[in-house]
C-alpha cells in the first residue's frame, strides 16, 4: 500500500467535484485497510468507495482511503436459494448483471443503481419497490478503532428508508468490507408493481416477465430519466421522497388533488420529491454549472465545473422553496461531506 499526496478526487466521485485529498491510498485488501487505519502519522482518515452517494464541498485534509476490495463467492446454496458474499469494492450494477446471468433473483429491480456494494447497506439502497434489506443477510465491517471485522445481521443494521445504523450510531466507526445476500434460484418473487415497469413490459408485449426482462425494463426507465455520471456529473436521486402522516396528506391532497403519491401504510404516505421540486419550477434550471436535470427534478447535476458548495447551496434553496410552497420538508439522500 502506497500513500500518495495531493490527489484530485474528481474521478472518485460521480458528481465530478474536483476536490483534492491531502493524502490518498488505494485499499485492495483487508490487510491494506488494517495497515492504513494503524498509520498514526495520519490521524484523520476519510473513506471513499464508488463515490456515488456523496457531495464533497471542500478539499479533504486527511488520508483518503479508496475501498477497492474485490470478489464474489458462493457461501452456500440449495435448490431454492443461493447465498453470496460480495466484497465492498464490487460495482453494484455489475453485481446485478452477474446474478442475472446465473438466474439468481432478487436484485433485478435495483439495476443501474450507481456505486459499489459496500455502500449499499449504509443507504439501504432501493428502487421500484425493492430495497437491499429484502435480500440482505449480513455484512462484515471493520471496526475503525480495533481493526477487527464485526458481523452485522439485518436487525443490527436497523434499516429504514434510505437509512441504517451506519448513517446514525455507527457513522464514522465502521468500514463495510463485504455484504452477504440471499437470492432465489427458482420461483422468483417478481415485483412489477410500479407503473413505469408495467408500462415498459406492456410496450414490449411481455406478459410473463423473467428477472432479466424486469432488469432490462428498469435500465430503460432509469436511462430515460437519469443522466449518465460519466457524461453529466450527478449522484442519482439527490433528495429523499418525503413520508407524511395521514393528517398531513389529507391537507396536502385537498390542496393538490393532482399530485402523485404512494401509500406506505394506513398512517403514512410518500409524496414524490421530484414532483414537489418540479412544481417550484426548478426542473431543467441551471445556476452557473450547478443545475437540476431536465428529465428528473430529483437529480442535481454538475454541468462541468460546479463546486460542491454551489451544488449544496442550490439544494438548500430548493428545500426552502418546497417548504414554503407545500409545508413539506424534503431532505438530501446524498451524504454531504463538509
Amino acid at each position: 500500500m502506497e500513500v500518495l499526496q495531493d490527489i484530485s478526487l474528481k474521478t472518485y466521485n460521480t458528481f465530478g467535484i474536483d476536490s483534492r485529498a491531502k493524502y490518498f491510498a488505494e485499499i485492495n485488501s483487508e490487510e491494506d485497510l488494517k495497515e492504513a487505519l494503524r498509520l498514526e502519522e495520519y490521524p484523520e482518515k476519510f473513506i471513499i468507495s464508488g463515490g456515488s452517494n456523496i457531495l464533497i464541498t471542500s478539499d479533504i485534509d486527511a488520508l483518503v482511503l479508496h475501498i477497492n476490495l474485490k470478489g464474489i463467492s458462493i457461501v452456500e446454496e440449495n435448490e431454492d436459494v443461493v447465498t453470496l458474499k460480495v466484497m465492498a469494492g464490487e460495482n453494484w450494477h455489475e453485481l446485478v448483471l452477474w446474478t442475472l446471468e446465473r438466474d439468481y433473483g432478487g436484485l433485478e429491480n435495483m439495476s443501474l443503481i450507481p456505486g459499489n456494494t459496500g455502500t449499499a447497506p449504509i443507504q439501504n439502497i432501493g428502487a421500484y419497490g425493492v430495497e437491499l434489506r429484502d435480500t440482505f443477510v449480513s455484512c462484515g465491517a471493520m471496526n475503525i478503532g480495533t481493526q477487527e471485522i464485526d458481523t452485522f445481521s439485518k436487525a443490527d443494521c436497523e434499516f429504514g428508508y434510505r437509512d441504517s445504523f451506519f448513517k446514525n450510531e455507527g457513522k464514522g466507526k465502521y468500514i463495510i468490507t463485504s455484504v452477504t445476500l440471499d437470492l432465489s434460484k427458482k420461483n422468483h418473487s417478481l415485483n412489477t408493481s410500479y407503473g413505469d415497469i408495467e408500462a415498459e413490459l406492456e410496450q414490449n408485449e411481455i406478459s410473463e416477465p423473467t428477472i432479466k426482462d424486469i432488469s432490462k425494463a428498469v435500465i430503460v426507465i432509469r436511462k430515460s430519466k437519469l443522466p449518465d455520471p460519466k457524461i453529466l456529473g450527478n449522484s442519482g436521486s439527490f433528495f429523499k421522497n418525503p413520508v407524511v402522516s395521514k393528517s398531513e396528506f389529507d391537507i396536502f391532497s385537498k390542496a393538490y388533488p393532482e399530485a402523485p403519491f404512494y401509500k406506505v401504510s394506513e398512517e403514512a404516505y410518500k409524496i414524490p420529491a421530484g414532483w414537489l421540486i418540479e412544481q417550484c419550477d426548478y426542473k431543467g434550471k441551471r445556476f452557473g454549472d450547478a443545475g437540476v436535470h431536465k428529465n428528473q427534478a430529483l437529480v442535481l447535476v454538475n454541468h462541468g465545473n460546479a463546486t460542491g458548495k454551489e451544488i449544496i447551496d442550490l439544494a438548500y434553496r430548493i428545500i426552502a422553496d418546497v417548504k414554503d410552497k407545500f409545508g413539506i420538508e424534503i431532505s438530501p439522500e446524498v451524504n454531504i461531506i463538509k
